[in-house]
């Protein structure tokens, strides 16, 4: 079977080439096109999906046609299913839980209110000291002041009252 006057391997290989030095441009330069991704609303429409999904499709119809004995309709049928599984599963198990993952590490100074963390350079009665906060997503390190103006010694666990342009006001805590 022949398309634009090129056999259909030709095709298939000339796609892949394009569509996977594409999914490898928007690999690097993800930032970039992180805006365009942002104006399609609709999640399917994802750049990488479409050029994974061509990317596959063109391999397996490429190896198709050079290796099975089968038409050239049935082997564009096979190669659409398996892109359709397998980019489906690139989505719902690696993409969606990336996507979610890097919003969960983020974090706003007032969620640290009410936190106990470990002093780890002493605090003295009126200068700055500072905290680690330690938690599932890692530890968070921030510079403190005493919110009671006393001495917190290296080692003590402190309770966060408060945080001000990134400064926490911590108080010593006895840990259950």
């Amino acid at each position: 079977m022949d398309i634009f006057h090129l056999p259909l391997e030709t095709v298939y290989l000339y796609t892949l080439i394009i569509s996977g030095s594409l999914t490898l441009l928007i690999l690097f330069f993800q930032d970039v096109f992180h805006g365009l991704s942002e104006a399609i609303p609709v999640s399917f429409l994802n750049p990488a999906l479409i050029l994974s999904f061509l990317t596959i499709f063109s391999a397996s119809g490429y190896i198709g046609e050079i290796a099975a004995p089968l038409s050239s309709s049935v082997i564009a049928l096979l190669s659409f299913v398996l892109s359709v599984l397998l980019v489906s599963l690139l989505h719902f198990f690696v993409l969606v839980p990336l996507s979610s993952a890097e919003e969960s590490l983020a974090y706003r100074e007032t969620d640290l209110k009410g936190r106990v963390g470990r002093v780890i350079t002493s605090v003295p009665k009126d200068g700055y000291g500072e905290v680690i906060i330690e938690g599932i997503g890692g530890a968070i390190s921030k510079s403190a002041v005493s919110f009671d103006q006393e001495q917190i010694k290296y080692g003590t666990a402190v309770l966060v009252i408060d945080v001000k342009d990134g400064v926490l006001f911590v108080t010593p805590h006895e840990l259950i």
